[in-house]
């Protein structure tokens, strides 16, 4: 293992966490409606747990109404039961065979629970990141002490890691001042 390795390695987690964290973010709700909104919820397929995804089409009604139109006529109620149980707090109607899923308007106070939450998940990223860093530190050490690098390219390697962690850090503030935005906006 070389320095360009543990650079290369840490870099890719780092993204790997930020691309997670996005993934978060999309979960979080914002008072407008958007599909992805629904993706982490799981319908009873016939005996196994799927994304609602994968047995109807999901797309926007307008700007505050998600439509979910199963595939089957029979999975109407499962997917109607499995959005209203999900914690999104989502209270679906079922119209024939479309699911409207109206998006409540948000108030004062759940905007500054949400932007909290935002906030947190930010912090969750940014030790997930910062941790990455120790462990690259702690992979350089390791190769001083087993004579593969010089006391050089440590240092050097570290500074690069550091840059790294900062170009992250920096990304992830980003993110969640996007997000607050968002959410704060009526």
């Amino acid at each position: 293992m070389s320095v360009a390795d543990v650079k290369k390695n840490v870099e890719q987690k780092m993204k790997s966490s930020i691309e997670s964290f996005k993934n978060n973010l999309a979960k979080i709700r914002t008072g407008r409606a958007h599909v992805g909104l629904l993706d982490h919820v799981q319908v009873d397929y016939y005996g196994s747990m799927v994304p609602i995804s994968q047995v109807a089409n999901v797309s926007l009604v307008d700007g505050r109404t998600i439509g979910v139109q199963p595939w089957e006529k029979n999975m109407v109620a499962k997917v109607e039961k499995a959005i209203r149980e999900s914690d999104l707090g989502l209270n679906p109607a079922t119209q024939g065979d479309l699911i409207r899923v109206p998006m409540p308007q948000l108030t004062e106070e759940r905007r500054r629970e949400m932007t909290k939450l935002v906030k947190s998940e930010g912090e969750n990223a940014k030790v997930a990141v910062r941790n990455l860093r120790r462990d690259a530190n702690e992979q350089l050490k390791k190769l001083v002490k087993d004579k593969e690098i010089s006391e050089d390219d440590e240092r050097r390697g570290g500074d690069d890691v550091q840059k790294f962690t900062d170009k992250f850090v920096a990304e992830i503030d980003e993110l969640v001042k996007q997000k607050d935005a968002e959410i704060m906006t009526v």
